[in-house]
């Protein structure tokens, strides 16, 4: 009888797995922010994030970043916190610091508008903001990392690279299109478009 070799935690890699965390970081992020929004503007829907879809950027960036940077680091969860709040703190500093130059004016955020803001920075970045980055690199390596850890078994190899290759795939091509080819080329962005749906 041949032994077949089960999986082990660590044995799930490679492209589709970065895929897969920038889908479900990407998704995680609107999520929040589309539930911080509802309770910051009393219950009204805002769209978030650039895309046409449910993913916003930054979050699919910061789950990959996260991921390098805290992948040895799983046996101590407090230092998974303290990395991922303080690289993702400065990764939303630099992009709201950058964005406000190119653009002129604050861009997609403004902590200096909003509910629960201690901390704030220049209106880049607050005390909540990080300490949800810091909890959402607890919850990628252990919630998130073995859910999908459980589906690459259950499925196998193949069906979970096709199904998170394709949707990152998806996610890529939405975020190039709106945060670099409709800024270079003036093309409508998605938001525009819904603005013309209503």
């Amino acid at each position: 009888m041949k032994n077949q070799r089960k999986p082990a935690n660590d044995e799930m890699h490679g492209v589709a797995l970065i895929m897969a965390i920038i889908v479900c970081a990407g998704i995680f992020g609107w999520i929040y922010e589309t539930l911080f929004y509802m309770y910051n503007y009393n219950g009204r829907f805002v769209m978030r994030g650039t895309g046409f879809g449910p993913w916003i950027d930054v979050y699919c960036l910061g789950g990959v970043l996260i991921y390098f940077a805290c992948r040895k680091l799983t046996k101590r969860p407090w230092l998974v916190f303290l990395v991922s709040g303080a690289l993702c703190g400065a990764l939303e500093y630099a992009a709201g610091f950058i964005l406000d130059r190119v653009n002129g004016g604050y861009w997609g955020w403004n902590y200096n508008t909003e509910k629960l803001n201690f901390g704030n920075i220049n209106g880049y970045i607050c005390l909540r903001s990080v300490l949800v980055f810091a909890v959402s690199g607890c919850i990628l390596f252990y919630a998130i990392l073995p859910g999908l850890n459980w589906l690459w078994k259950r499925i196998g190899e193949k069906a979970f690279s096709r199904i998170f290759i394709i949707l990152g795939v998806i996610v890529l091509i939405d975020i190039a299109y709106n945060d670099i080819a409709c800024y270079m080329f003036g093309m409508p962005d998605a938001s525009q478009l819904y603005s013309r749906l209503g």
